[in-house]
């Protein structure tokens, strides 16, 4: 058996480039590269959850990040399910783009445990590193205020992340139709069995300490919130993923 493989999944990534993004009248991102967004839906999502105040969307172009903001709480891609589970099928995703999640309350109170990272943008944010945007990336600004206090409740946390995966969630949903051959990059994954060859596991230690320390897994979608657990809820044991599940967004960060 040496030298033979075995596939157990394959998964194919494709990925749609975003060349310009731009405040506009509907959240809207098609295949021409072309991306606009739309406050109006922010009021109903703010409404839906009690803990938050209100929410505010800006667009932040490349370079343009001398300017103050809240508390990094999340780096979000674009990303969705076509066919399978996560780990598996197809995934379309958007390249040139990425949702940043910030947070803070309504007497100033940042969204943090351990520290904060309010501040210039430019000097707490780092570039071109992974899970990260790159120098020539757009960022579409998701800021939280939450009610008093909220920022250090679980729940109150929680709200936000799932206010922010609503809306990610209506550009997962246009993705989901976007014509695959017509995508600027297409990778392909396989998780295998190489016969004859060492077993390899890679232990990632994760965060499992409180509202604002926590890891979101099993999600519907990729780097999603809706029917995903928290690390804390699954008691902090430990649990396998496989290196494309792990690839293709089943973790996602909330701190």
């Amino acid at each position: 058996m040496d030298g033979k493989e075995t596939i157990l999944r394959r998964l194919v990534i494709k990925a749609f480039h975003i060349d310009e993004v731009s405040v506009g009248e509907e959240n809207s991102a098609g295949t021409t590269g072309v991306m606009t967004v739309n406050k109006d839906v922010l009021a109903s999502l703010s409404k839906d959850y009690p803990e938050i105040e209100s929410i505010d969307l800006q667009v932040i172009a490349p370079g343009d990040h001398d300017r103050y903001t809240n508390t990094i709480m999340d780096i979000i891609p674009i990303s969705t399910k076509v066919l399978g589970n996560i780990g598996e099928g197809i995934t379309h995703t958007l390249t040139g783009v990425y949702v940043m999640l910030t947070g803070v309350d309504t007497v100033g109170k940042q969204t943090h445990e351990f520290g904060s990272s309010e501040g210039n943008l430019k000097e707490q944010l780092y570039l071109n590193r992974a899970g990260t945007p790159g120098d020539d990336d757009y960022i579409i600004s998701f800021d939280v205020t939450l009610k008093a206090g909220m920022g250090q409740e679980r729940h109150g946390v929680d709200a936000a992340h799932n206010a922010c995966d609503r809306f990610v969630q209506i550009f997962r949903n246009q993705l989901k139709k976007f014509k695959g051959d017509l995508a600027t990059e297409r990778h392909e994954f396989y998780d295998k069995i190489k016969h004859g060859k060492k077993r390899v596991a890679i232990i990632k230690q994760v965060a499992g300490q409180g509202a604002m320390y926590d890891m979101q897994l099993f999600a519907k979608e990729p780097s999603g919130m809706e029917g995903g657990r928290s690390i804390i809820d699954l008691g902090n044991m430990p649990v396998i993923v496989t290196p494309n599940e792990y690839r293709d967004g089943i973790i996602r960060s909330k701190q």
